[in-house]
């Protein structure tokens, strides 16, 4: 026992639920070691988690311990005061040397958590990595908990692990994605015009789908042999494989203390270029989250450059954004240095990245068995964070890599912020993987993320995720009609689709999200913001296609050849330093005086959909936006956000230039084809050819296809193919005499409507389709919404206001302030009345 002269932070703790009470107990020969108070004379910038070092290393003080439960160890760090520093802290096993768990976040606020069995024995290492703070206070604790996918005490649970399968379901329209997100399934990023990927983690999903009347085809059988098989090819390929073609040369994913220790690597050796920071809010877990700004004189954040923001992982299992967005550190780095157009891009831009948006469930995810099952207990696939107050009272308990809940609890981050949220396409229920959250801006990750983009004039925003293969840009309902930025939109979307082979389209398109990253930041700020969805294999495939090739655009990519990710990024970080692609102040200022932006305003949420199907009126969410330029004296130049945010901006329209086309009748021809439940596999149909013209004779925003037929117990399916042969959109439904394809904006040319007899009620008396036609409608006008501006002030370095001035600034315009801040300016206005 520990005598109680020494004062060591040992916690009784009570895994409710999951384990019973254990208190701690430190095995250390001396009084000194037993102390909860590392220390160390001086710092030494290195990785805590590489080995475990000697007793009386510089910089390093330990502790050992032995685990008296077969569960979690937890090692946390605290400051022992306010004086700056940076500790890390890892845990090894001191028979193999072997490394448990670590952290390496920046400051002393550090988690290192893993599982560990009864009578381990462990080394606890502090590492003192930067700043004047010679100590740092330690927990350690040890959480007894229950197998992983055992039945736990109270909670009733399945006595085998079912195998997890991906499925193909079919899906008509936007209403059949709607009405399929509702069940929910596991649905995946992957999705066309047709149909959607589903995961089933077993029976229970299975007979959810069957019962919904869903089409469906199984594409892989047994998720979790793919999940240990791509596993065993990691290993692999790190062996073999000494240094790969990406600017780090790395060959595995990163753990979360990896990416935090790189990124103040980084800024430790590129002092003048490089700066790491931590986020305002730690997660649920009490973690730090960690990102990396990369400009010219990067200490100077008011130096009035356009913003670029790169951040991934807001999914917990989508390891290669985080890879990607950690390659992308090192291509800015490497490239200022190496690179003629990097430097000059970097000089013009500032570049903020945040590569583990949710730090607690990529951890959590990250060290995980690679099971693959989907399961309750199937760590390694949580796509959520840890939130658990939203959870019924009986899956509250435990922490959150071992909880009764499992990966089911928590909010999806991707889902909680302000734009649409509460509308289609996120779920109420608390286990579902697309839970919205209890309300906007609930969750840390959000409120992060929201407070770096109102503070700063982030002109680009790009998130990433995996996985389809897709660039997606606003809106992500498709109620919501397209911005007046929509051709831009588009033309940027398009141009980083060209070089990774994704295809580029609104998020709407894929199915309807509400509460993303990008329908808050573009709506509320301006800034450009997309979702590029990596790769077409996995949530987090072997690293060797899914980050490798992906990044560097080599085969099996579908951007071999074109230049991958890497080139996309550069697309995105040359619209940053265009003036076009954004709006531009200037004028003149005293040295040493600060400007400032300023503009406070509510939008509305969806009306928010409640559990039981009814709707609530939405929910006003106010933003505030404080942006910052310092004057080095004389002229300046400020790159900014259209003062007139895109929600009330209007909406893209186009004027009709010709009257609509006039309907066209659809013959249907003899005969019946035989029953066809296999198509396009089965090519068996009818195919009735027609024209659609163009101008300057017609103008036609809109194109609907529409049969009938007897009765609802009949089904035909309906698709539409271009001249090329390519199915531009279709109608599938169930329970229905009718089916519509529809398409906007359709291109002049040649098409087909092919008609499937997917079934017949009675074939002895045929129910064959009876009309047909297209029917065409004009483009919708664009409408105009007010004008909005900025209140712009400036004070002078006393922080007295000396100016004040409304600002209005379109996008691609530039705006001069004049001498805003001197009474002289408002002579000249007053001059020009």
């Amino acid at each position: 026992m520990v005598s109680s002269q020494r004062k060591p932070v040992l916690r009784a703790v009570l895994a409710v639920g999951i384990g019973s009470a254990v208190v701690v107990g430190l095995t250390t020969p001396t009084s000194a070691a037993a102390e909860n108070v590392l220390r160390a004379d001086r710092a030494v910038a290195r990785s805590c988690f590489a080995s475990a070092l000697p007793a009386r290393t510089p910089g390093v003080d330990r502790r050992e311990v032995t685990s008296t439960v077969d569960g979690l160890i937890q090692a946390r760090l605290a400051a022992k005061d306010k004086t700056a520093g940076d500790w890390d802290v890892a845990v090894f096993d001191k028979t193999t040397g072997k490394l448990v768990a670590a952290s390496a976040a920046l400051g002393s606020r550090e988690l290192a958590e893993s599982f560990v069995v009864k009578g381990q024995q462990l080394v606890v290492q502090g590492c003192r990595y930067a700043g004047d703070a010679r100590s740092a206070v330690l927990g350690v604790d040890f959480l007894a908990i229950t197998p992983q996918g055992t039945p736990t005490p109270g909670v009733a649970a399945k006595t085998a692990p079912e195998q997890a399968e991906l499925v193909r379901v079919a899906t008509a329209d936007q209403q059949d994605k709607n009405k399929l997100l509702g069940l929910g399934l596991d649905v995946t990023e992957k999705a066309d015009a047709t149909g959607v990927d589903v995961v089933l983690a077993g029976a229970d999903d299975r007979k959810v789908l069957q019962d919904s009347g869903f089409r469906f085809e199984v594409l892989n059988p047994d998720l979790s042999a793919t999940s240990r098989d791509n596993a065993r090819k990691d290993v692999e390929f790190a062996e073999r494989t000494k240094v790969t073609g990406l600017p780090s040369g790395r060959t595995t994913y990163r753990h979360l203390w990896e990416y935090d220790f790189e990124m103040k690597e980084l800024a430790r050796k590129n002092p003048g270029l490089v700066q790491a920071f931590t986020l305002p809010h730690p997660t649920v877990e009490g973690v730090d989250v960690v990102g990396v700004e990369i400009a010219a004189n990067v200490a100077n954040k008011a130096d009035g450059k356009p913003v670029n923001l790169l951040m991934a992982t807001h999914h917990a299992r989508e390891w290669p954004s985080a890879e990607h967005a950690m390659e992308w550190v090192y291509e800015l780095v490497d490239g200022y240095a190496h690179d003629t157009e990097i430097r000059d891009l970097v000089k013009r831009t500032r570049n903020i990245v945040v590569p583990v948006v949710n730090a607690d469930g990529f951890s959590i995810s990250r060290e995980a068995e690679p099971k693959g099952d989907f399961s309750r207990f199937d760590y390694e696939m949580k796509r959520k964070n840890c939130q658990a107050s939203d959870s019924p009272e009986q899956y509250r308990t435990g922490v959150c890599k071992a909880n009764p809940a499992g990966a089911q609890r928590g909010t999806d981050p991707n889902r909680n912020y302000a734009g649409f949220w509460g509308g289609a396409g996120a779920t109420t229920s608390w286990s579902g993987e697309t839970f919205r959250g209890a309300a906007p801006f609930s969750e840390p990750e959000t409120r992060n993320i929201r407070e770096l983009v109102s503070a700063r004039q982030v002109t680009n925003l790009l998130t990433l995720h995996t996985y389809s293969g897709l660039v997606l840009r606003v809106p992500g309902v498709f109620g919501t009609r397209p911005p007046l930025d929509e051709p831009a939109n588009k033309a940027l979307g398009d141009l980083m689709a060209s070089r990774n082979g994704y295809t580029s389209q609104p998020s709407w398109a894929l199915y309807d999200t509400s509460g993303t990253t990008e329908d808050w930041s573009y709506w509320a700020t301006g800034g450009y913001g997309y979702t590029m969805e990596i790769g077409l294999d996995g949530f987090h495939p072997p690293y060797e296609t899914g980050v490798v090739a992906e990044y560097l655009g080599q085969a099996p990519a579908p951007g071999a050849g074109k230049g991958g990710n890497r080139a996309a990024f550069l697309d995105m970080l040359r619209n940053a330093a265009t003036p076009a692609a954004h709006s531009t102040l200037t004028g003149t200022a005293p040295r040493g005086y600060e400007l400032a932006l300023h503009k406070s305003f509510q939008t509305p949420t969806s009306p928010v959909r409640q559990p039981d199907g009814s709707t609530a009126p939405p929910i006003y969410v106010q933003d505030t936006l404080d942006s910052k330029l310092t004057a080095t004296g004389g002229k300046f130049s400020w790159a900014v956000n259209p003062s007139t945010r895109p929600y009330v901006a209007g909406r893209y329209g186009r004027e009709p230039q010709a009257p609509p086309q006039q309907s066209i009748q659809l013959a249907n021809p003899a005969g019946v084809p035989a029953e066809n439940t296999r198509f396009p596999v089965d090519q068996t149909a009818e195919r009735i050819p027609f024209t659609i013209k163009g101008m300057p004779e017609v103008d036609n925003g809109k194109v609907a296809v529409t049969v009938d037929w007897g009765t609802t117990a009949t089904d035909w399916d309906l698709y539409i193919v271009d001249a090329s042969g390519q199915t531009v959109t279709s109608s599938a439904s169930g329970g229905t005499n009718t089916e519509t394809a529809v398409l906007y904006d359709p291109p002049a040319g040649e098409y087909t409507a092919v008609l499937v007899n997917f079934h017949q009620a009675d074939p002895s008396v045929v129910d064959d389709w009876g009309r047909g036609r297209a029917q065409f409608e004009s483009p919708v006008p664009p409408t105009y919404g007010p004008k909005e501006s900025y209140t712009l002030t400036c004070k002078d370095r006393r922080g007295k206001i000396v100016g004040l001035a409304d600002v209005y600034v379109d996008r691609g315009q530039t705006v001069d302030v004049g001498a805003v801040c001197t009474d002289s300016a408002r002579e000249t206005k007053a001059r020009k009345k």
